[in-house]
């Protein structure tokens, strides 16, 4: 039975994710076979598209993990069909207002309340839904939009954002904030860090939950990240990516070999 990405936020105990950028089925399954509980499929970064996002999403159902998928942006119109793919879960980037935050919860609700499209002969449905109303509670009670704010606009905002009724929940984006606050890329300094906490202290204290992405490959640093941000209230974290983890193999062991030698 796959794993539900809400119930996952909701749980107190750890739960460990990470990105898909690679589009290769296989890797999903290791990701699920090894025992992450989650991962989010990234049509941002990642070279390909929809379709594609629903054959890794199938993966995911096949090993039993929850998934998401990270759009390019904050169109309706990618979130319904994303949606309509059966990814329970969308993830905003560059999410800055409230009145973004309300654009992409809209597209996750069906009319009267919501922008997302009825069909009946969608994936989300099984192609062929009989009984449309139990099926409307049933799919927006699984569904969601996830914001990521990552700009120093977004959290000049954060208070605002989190505010938005509907949202799944909130993840903190520390590599563009640093960016976005004129650190390139270095997302270590005390002004980025201290932006983070405000976001998840302000996220904790309106019951929204926080997903944190951990970028770093060092076991000893990732851990320290994750115990100090899971006493701040967050358990739910986005480890590396399928290629920061790949890469790190592969140099670990091109290194001992070369020591060897």
């Amino acid at each position: 039975m796959t794993r539900d990405l809400k119930a996952l936020l909701g749980a107190s105990e750890t739960s460990l994710g990470t990105w898909t950028q690679i589009a290769a089925p296989e890797l999903v399954d290791m990701i699920g076979l090894n025992g992450f509980g989650f991962t989010i499929i990234d049509c941002q970064h990642g070279p390909f598209g929809i379709e594609t996002a629903e054959r890794l999403a199938r993966a995911a159902d096949a090993n039993g993990i929850a998934s998401a998928v990270r759009l390019a942006d904050n169109d309706p119109a990618r979130i319904m069909k994303a949606l309509d793919a059966g990814i329970r879960h969308v993830v905003i980037p560059n999410l800055e207002t409230a009145e973004d935050a309300a654009r992409a919860v809209a597209a996750t609700r069906f009319g009267p309340h919501g922008l997302r499209g009825a069909c009946p002969c969608c994936r989300s449905g099984g192609h062929f839904i009989r009984n449309w109303s139990d099926y409307v509670t049933a799919e927006e009670a699984r569904t969601g939009a996830i914001a990521l704010v990552e700009t120093a606009k977004g959290v000049e905002n954060i208070e605002a954002i989190v505010a938005v009724r509907g949202l799944t929940a909130m993840m903190c984006g520390p590599f563009d904030l640093s960016v976005s606050m004129g650190f390139g890329g270095n997302w270590r300094v005390p002004e980025v860090f201290d932006a983070v906490e405000h976001m998840v202290r302000t996220a904790v204290a309106a019951n929204v939950p926080v997903m944190m992405p951990v970028f770093t490959p060092d076991k000893d640093e990732a851990k320290d990240l994750i115990d100090y941000w899971h006493d701040k209230g967050v358990a739910t974290f986005v480890i590396g990516s399928d290629k920061i983890l790949i890469a790190d193999a592969f140099a670990l062991w091109t290194k001992n070999l070369a020591h060897q030698r």
